[in-house]
């Protein structure tokens, strides 16, 4: 693959139950940083390659992962995580089930999105010039509907002009994180009104 993968749109709750397990969402990260075995991963993670064999075959079902068969050697099987570009139906058109799954799924992430920034925080200076690299920016804008969605399709093009099938010389994984939501205790603007 050349380019980025094509966006891909999921609304079973189904595979987002297969992601959520916390011993796979472990085998994503770290298949995220090279390909592995069942039996490395059970030392890296400190499991049973019984369990690390079981949970990547559940996550293969669902084409999170995939095998590296040039990396096989006889019975020994590799595998590496598999890129894809995953959208989620608004969350005003999921299912009751999918909706539970989903904040379920997003509280996580957030967790996980924190605790990568105190580990970065904790290492930050044994980063070399990459511990000056923290790109972060906090505001606010007032946009309409239309407008955040046009926000929002201009930055995962953004994403995706950046994306590379295998990382070149010189480069390093970089966490992006872009969220923006509503004040919750705002209003939406009337024509004609004034004042902040």
């Amino acid at each position: 693959m050349t380019g980025p993968p094509p966006p891909e749109e999921i609304a079973d709750p189904a595979v987002l139950k297969a992601v959520m397990h916390p011993l796979r969402r472990r085998i994503m990260e770290s298949l995220g940083r090279g390909p592995a075995t069942a039996t490395k991963l059970a030392k890296e993670l400190g499991e049973s390659s019984g369990a690390t064999s079981y949970h990547l075959r559940e996550l293969a079902k669902y084409n999170f992962v995939e095998e590296v068969p040039e990396l096989a050697h006889g019975k020994e099987r590799w595998w590496r995580a598999r890129s894809r570009d995953i959208r989620w139906p608004r969350h005003s058109e999921h299912s009751e089930e999918m909706r539970a799954v989903f904040d379920e799924v997003q509280r996580a992430a957030f967790t996980e999105d924190l605790e990568q920034m105190a580990r970065f925080l904790e290492r930050r200076g044994e980063l070399g010039e990459w511990g000056d690299a923290l790109v972060f920016s906090r505001g606010a804008v007032h946009v309409d509907i239309e407008e955040l969605k046009q926000f929002w399709e201009e930055y995962l093009e953004l994403l995706r002009r950046y994306w590379r099938a295998e990382p070149g010389p010189g480069t390093r994984k970089v966490f992006v994180r872009w969220t923006a939501f509503p004040d919750p205790d705002g209003e939406v603007r009337e024509e004609g009104q004034k004042g902040n």
